[in-house]
């Protein structure tokens, strides 16, 4: 053993032991000065943090991204000009699972990226699928408690998930995706990203465009069946998790290429469908995919709990040259995300390394629990001491648009196309072959036969006649048939 590998407490002291407290000889009663033992309990008792409301479960690895195509004249952001390469961050995910579910649940797949750029953290905040179960932050809580637990016996419930999916059409969508073959990736590896929002992206003109992130994954799109998931979730709950540290781990490294979709700025006045809408895509025929760059992951995290479970992304985290658009789902995020983790991992959460940017920091925030650097004198903005001050001239005023109107609480209604039940049954009908059919009929009867209520059954089989009358026809019939086996 060398000198420098003897154990210490956390204050740098020697221990004198490792296995025996100190007691009233060995037999005898333990005592409360053995300051190492309570250090050992008082800290095992509190080295959890909070897990993650939705998104619990989930791990990640750290990659960089490469510019490969010239999109400068749609931003001026730093990570987006050419032959750029930036460090990241990502953490895959399930949404409503606990901490420790199992990775092959029927579950849309977080998709957040953190990119440590030259001018401050962007962070990314996206799933394996285009769109979302609902348009407005409103909403949100209540679909997230409908795909947790029961209040009364502590279980999942699918008569509730129906309810609320059923009695919410903008859901259609998304469940259609979800009850599809792509409802369940077979590895993180083999799905795409999308950012499902719409952003800004401002270029150095000042010239304003409406984008969504699509990250296409290079290893191929490849699923579980239903079948092959649940024998998974009982033999090996980390599936996921194991399979893409081992590809990391061996040097298969998994990449994406990012594609935008980019619409011009006064494009989305009249557009067919809602661009703000995150219940909605936007026609790839109509604003066909632009190449970027490249994202590969080729590093694994050395410590699971403070480079992933403590690591926090934020959709409020924009750089110059990128800003939020109208989509409410959005604007609601900007706030709940950043909020989250303070409330997880502490006010200051931004100065664990893994958060903390590799750009410097001028900054007025002070104090608070787990602050390692304050900024000394001045803390107050303005001032004549020669503290940091904005640079307006060089930054600007921040991303944005114009918009008026009444304060009300309504949908959007100007777009010709805008219905819940349009882009979900075209998705049906001329995406999906007859086997992929074949398969989401078979997910949803499997579901629906499991503890769903007749008053929700009624509901569903409706909510699946809108969406198309064939598929609900199917998904009625198998239900009936099933009921009377």
């Amino acid at each position: 053993m060398t000198e420098e590998s003897f154990t210490t407490t956390t204050a740098g002291i020697p221990v004198e032991s490792d296995e025996h407290s100190l007691t009233v000889g060995p037999d005898g009663p333990i005592l409360l000065q053995d300051a190492y033992l309570i250090e050992k309990m008082a800290q095992f008792n509190r080295e959890r943090v909070p897990e993650r409301q939705p998104h619990a479960k989930g791990a990640g690895a750290f990659g960089h991204f490469e510019v490969t195509h010239d999109v400068s004249e749609y931003t001026k952001a730093d990570l987006f000009q050419p032959g750029r390469t930036t460090d990241m961050l990502i953490r895959f995910s399930t949404v409503a699972g606990e901490h420790g579910s199992a990775d092959t649940w029927r579950d849309p797949r977080g998709f957040s990226m953190k990119f440590y750029t030259t001018q401050g953290n962007y962070d990314l905040v996206g799933n394996n699928t285009p769109v979302f179960f609902m348009r407005d932050p409103m909403k949100f809580q209540d679909f997230i408690r409908s795909q947790k637990r029961r209040a009364d016996n502590n279980l999942r419930d699918n008569d509730m998930q129906w309810d609320y999916w059923s009695l919410s059409p903008e859901s259609a969508h998304q469940v259609t995706w979800l009850m599809g073959d792509r409802g369940i990736p077979r590895s993180w590896r083999n799905m795409d990203g999308f950012s499902s929002h719409t952003y800004m992206w401002v270029n150095d003109g000042g010239e304003k465009f409406w984008v969504r992130y699509h990250f296409k994954t290079n290893q191929g799109i490849e699923f579980l069946a239903q079948e092959e998931a649940d024998r998974l979730a009982g033999s090996d709950g980390d599936y996921h998790t194991r399979d893409l540290w081992q590809a990391i781990e061996r040097g298969d490294y998994p990449s994406w290429t990012l594609k935008m979709q980019i619409m011009p700025f006064e494009d989305a006045k009249t557009y067919r469908f809602n661009p703000f809408d995150i219940t909605k895509t936007i026609s790839q025929k109509d604003y066909p995919l632009i190449e970027v760059g490249t994202m590969t992951l080729d590093r694994n995290p050395n410590d699971y709990h403070t480079q992933i479970e403590q690591a926090a992304f934020s959709p409020s985290n924009m750089v110059p040259g990128i800003g939020p658009s109208p989509d409410k789902m959005l604007l609601g995020r900007l706030f709940s995300y950043a909020d989250a983790q303070r409330h997880r991992i502490g006010a200051n959460y931004n100065e664990l390394p893994v958060n903390a940017p590799q750009s410097p920091v001028h900054s007025y925030s002070k104090d608070g629990q787990m602050r390692h650097h304050n900024p000394g004198d001045p803390v107050y903005a303005p001032n004549s001491k020669g503290g940091p001050r904005a640079d307006t001239e060089r930054f600007g005023e921040p991303a944005g648009w114009q918009t008026n109107g009444d304060m009300v609480r309504a949908a959007a209604t100007l777009h010709s196309e805008d219905d819940d039940f349009g882009q979900p049954g075209t998705l049906i009908r001329e995406v999906l072959d007859d086997d992929a059919r074949d398969r989401l009929v078979s997910n949803v009867v499997g579901m629906l036969l499991n503890g769903v209520s007749e008053q929700v059954l009624l509901q569903t089989f409706g909510y699946w006649h809108k969406i198309d009358k064939n598929i609900g026809d199917r998904i009625e019939t198998g239900v009936r048939s099933g009921q009377q086996q």
